[in-house]
């Protein structure tokens, strides 16, 4: 499992809730805490690739909790966020606003070299100029601003009928806040024989099928990504596989942070969230370890895409 900095907060992990109305904001924290780390190597993989460094200007689309823009700050890049989520552009906030000392702010893998930084000026101002806002791409007023040379939408699709849905018009905003040839980065689930939680992921399209009601899961295709990408009107111009293992300290937070992704919401909506977290733990059992720990190896796609 990716360690990071601190594992969480000093509070314990509570049981998962059975209220089926969970706060919006214990649910991004659970995201933020447990769940959005797993993805670190994937998020690495890419900057690597594209070489993200001093001087890159990065757009993250659907950003989350702001984990994949602190790394990418820590290589020197300058970044801005969006998100739909306002809780989680919350906790992006705290993380790239404030400094080293705030408990969100030093969730970012050892491997990552995090160096403290002053809290510039202006609401969103921060690590080297961070801003993290509300809403698409539309949010961004860019003046006098030089354009945005990378473009990340790291939330995974390819799990659900729908789960792309709100990509394309992101992409839409965003592209021409872009030079020609911009690389795009589009993230999505590998092949489900190489995704130890496919097996808990079926859970959400069994309940949901069950009362025939949609959006629940479907196996991942081999063009989900590039088909986004012909829609946006992108260029495919790379692609690679990740390996991004999900590793839990227990059931407990295994199901807390398999729940915050949003995987589930349609089976719970179809049935209740009590039903749903018995079905979950029940898929999680193969996976638990003699220690308690729960472990599902899991590989992730990305593609490399530039814009027209």
């Amino acid at each position: 499992m990716t360690r990071t900095l601190v594992q969480h907060h000093q509070q314990q992990v509570n049981a998962a809730s059975t209220d089926p109305s969970r706060e919006a904001g214990e649910r991004a924290r659970d995201w933020a805490e447990i769940q959005e780390r797993m993805l670190v190597p994937l998020y690495e993989a890419v900057y690597e690739r594209l070489e993200v460094g001093p001087g890159t200007r990065l757009l993250g689309l659907g950003c989350g909790s702001g984990l994949a823009l602190l790394i990418a700050t820590a290589r020197g890049a300058h970044v801005t966020g969006v998100d739909a989520d306002q809780e989680r552009v919350a906790l992006a906030r705290e993380r790239l606003v404030h400094d080293d000392s705030h408990p969100m702010a030093l969730t970012a893998p050892s491997a990552v070299p995090v160096r403290a930084a002053s809290v510039a000026s202006g609401t969103f101002g921060g690590r080297a100029g961070a801003r993290v806002l509300t809403g698409g791409a539309t949010a961004v007023v860019e003046a006098e601003r030089p354009a945005y040379d990378v473009i990340t939408a790291f939330q995974p699709i390819g799990v659900a009928d729908d789960d792309s849905d709100g990509l394309g018009p992101a992409l839409a905003e965003a592209v021409p806040m872009a030079d020609h040839g911009t690389p795009v980065v589009l993230a999505g689930w590998g092949p489900p024989e190489r995704c130890a939680t496919s097996a808990v992921l079926r859970v959400a399209g069994r309940l949901t099928e069950r009362l025939r009601k949609g959006g629940g899961y479907r196996p991942p295709r081999r063009d989900d990504l590039e088909d986004v990408a012909a829609r946006a009107g992108l260029k495919p111009d790379g692609s690679g596989r990740v390996s991004c293992p999900f590793g839990y300290a227990g059931m407990e937070s295994a199901l807390r942070g398999l729940l915050s992704t949003g995987v589930f919401d349609a089976a719970v909506r179809a049935t209740d969230q009590s039903q749903v977290e018995k079905e979950i733990t029940e898929a999680l059992h193969p996976h638990v370890r003699r220690d308690g720990t729960v472990w599902m190896p899991n590989v992730f796609r990305y593609l490399i895409a530039r814009t027209p």
